[in-house]
């Protein structure tokens, strides 16, 4: 199977995967199942190489149109749409540097991940957070040093929640200098067998089951310097401070789908009963979720389609903080609209809509959090220098 390259096909094919993911949803987030049958399908549909460029055997898609196919698979099931999401965050800003020459070492190690991920259908994941300190890199305890020989790198350290735990085969892990005297950041590859690497028990949550999540310890891991994310050390919170984008708003797409997904269910439901679908009330409250709906959709596919534009401007930036937090308001308040509106429909276990209000309401906790992106809005409106590092607690 080959990928698509025109986005209406690839939008076509993330809608007929979200269908066989649909049903698996319910029993995942029973903990009837650990979530993993839906990458398998993820890996089949060759979804994985959406963001590899096209001379490497990908669909080379951009920012905005990978948030339009996260949606569609989002509306279908949003816990694995955003597991997905935690492999293209970590494959995404790789993907951008696609056509820029780079030193030989950096340049082995992308044609590296694109060959893992392409050839060998290999799942990568993010493990940055770390208890009390959340993703911020900032306040990272997780350690790096140099072997004796020089010739590895040996990571220590504990992250806490790691999505696609036991589903990934790499998982791309933040750190710092083990000397203390830089408070730079550095990303290493570590896979699933290397020695010393252990996962914690799954936790079980209120949403987001399908992400398969759990805690990561690293003892004494040993990795050759190939391992080193584009064989760059301290390059990571200089990334971040740029060019945002993916730890900010990779989600949107996921969370614009579950929104969409809890308007569709309410519109089937009141649709099914004639003397529902000609109550005025009713139209007014439906025509208040659509009108959210809309503006949600417009700004994040907007925001998605300056990140391809305008990578790295502030005006970009500002737009995908933007929406973000709008994505994270609109999804509870079709939630709330929904459960008037179908009453009781929305607390029954039999029904896939409160699985869904739970699922939008957790928007807030992914970065950024609702918090950091007023923050970010109202710096970049007073003209704070938003590409100085010292801006933010990043």
């Amino acid at each position: 199977m080959t990928l698509p390259s025109h986005i209406d096909d690839l939008l076509k094919l993330a809608s007929q995967t979200g269908e066989t993911l649909a049903p698996l949803a319910a029993d995942v987030d029973a903990g009837r199942s650990n979530g993993h049958e839906a990458y398998r399908v993820v890996r089949e549909a060759e979804l994985l190489g959406l963001l590899i460029p096209q001379d490497a055997g990908g669909a080379g898609l951009g920012f905005g149109a990978y948030t339009r196919v996260l949606e569609q698979l989002g509306i279908h099931n949003g816990a694995a749409a955003l597991g997905f999401n935690m492999h293209n965050v970590v494959i995404g800003g790789l993907a951008e540097t696609a056509g820029t020459p780079l030193p030989p070492a950096a340049d082995a190690f992308r044609s590296w991940v694109f060959d893992q991920v392409i050839h060998h259908h290999k799942m990568f994941a993010s493990a940055v957070s770390e208890a009390g300190n959340g993703a911020k890199l900032r306040g990272m305890r997780t350690t790096y040093r140099l072997s004796k020989d020089r010739e590895h790198y040996i990571l220590n350290g504990e992250k806490s929640f790691v999505s696609l735990a036991g589903a990934a085969d790499y998982y791309v892990v933040a750190a710092r200098a083990e000397d203390g005297e830089s408070s730079e950041v550095s990303h290493f590859v570590v896979a699933a067998d290397d020695v010393g690497v252990r996962f914690g028990t799954v936790h079980s949550m209120a949403a987001m089951n399908g992400t398969s999540t759990a805690g990561m310890t690293l003892k004494d891991v040993t990795l050759p310097r190939s391992r080193l994310y584009l064989n760059v050390e301290g390059m990571s919170l200089f990334k971040l401070v740029r060019e945002p984008h993916w730890m900010t708003a990779g989600y949107t797409g996921a969370y614009l789908g579950i929104a969409e997904a809890i308007y569709r269910f309410t519109v089937d439901y009141v649709t099914a009963s004639p003397q529902r679908a000609e109550n005025p009330v009713i139209q007014h409250d439906l025509g208040r979720m659509s009108a959210r709906l809309r503006a949600a959709r417009a700004l994040v596919h907007e925001a998605g389609d300056l990140i391809e534009r305008e990578r790295g401007s502030v005006e970009a930036n500002a737009m995908v903080h933007a929406a973000k937090y709008v994505i994270g308001e609109v999804g509870p308040e079709l939630g709330r609209d929904a459960v008037r509106v179908c009453g009781s429909a929305a607390v029954s276990k039999k029904a896939p809509l409160e699985r869904l209000i739970r699922e939008a309401s957790f928007s807030s906790v992914m970065p950024a959090k609702p918090y950091d992106c007023l923050e970010y809005l109202g710096k970049a409106a007073v003209g704070v220098n938003l590409h100085d590092a010292r801006t933010f607690s990043w």
